[in-house]
């Protein structure tokens, strides 16, 4: 079966240890528009762990980040053209079948977009359904079939 959890970051290192380079993805950004709105969806929705920092805050999946520009965030140095709100494109793996993705997001209130629908991530062929966060970026959550 193909892991669909997030992996502590050692348990993530361990196999690319014989890469040279070793390279993961340590976090990205993106940017919100209203923290409490924001907060509340990543935590209730995504299950994130909110990490306070300095004037805003980051969304933690285990051993990945994502940084959070907004109200009242100066960062430097920023990409040539900076994220926006709702200008993000998100997947997640979801740890079991779809249809429970889906449950949860209507539990939380949050319409399915698309889906389910076949994809190819990371891991291969999946499927997905896709959703969006407060300010509109797009948000999927992939599922692997059992190998």
């Amino acid at each position: 079966m193909a892991d669909t959890q997030t992996l502590p970051t050692l348990d993530v290192e361990a196999p690319l240890a014989d890469l040279a380079p070793a390279i993961h993805l340590d976090h990205c950004v993106i940017h919100v528009s209203d923290w409490e709105r924001s907060n509340a969806f990543y935590r209730d929705v995504l299950q994130a762990e909110i990490i306070p920092r300095g004037a805003g805050f980051a969304y933690r999946f285990g051993g990945v980040q994502l940084n959070v520009h907004g109200p009242g965030v100066t960062a430097t140095p920023l990409a040539e053209r900076p994220v926006m709100p709702g200008n993000s494109d998100l997947c997640f793996r979801w740890s079991g079948p779809i249809e429970a993705a889906a449950a949860h997001l209507a539990a939380q209130g949050v319409p399915v977009e698309l889906g389910p629908v076949e994809r190819h991530g990371a891991a291969g062929p999946g499927i997905s359904v896709y959703f969006r966060d407060p300010d509109g970026s797009l948000m999927e959550f992939i599922t692997y079939p059992e190998a």
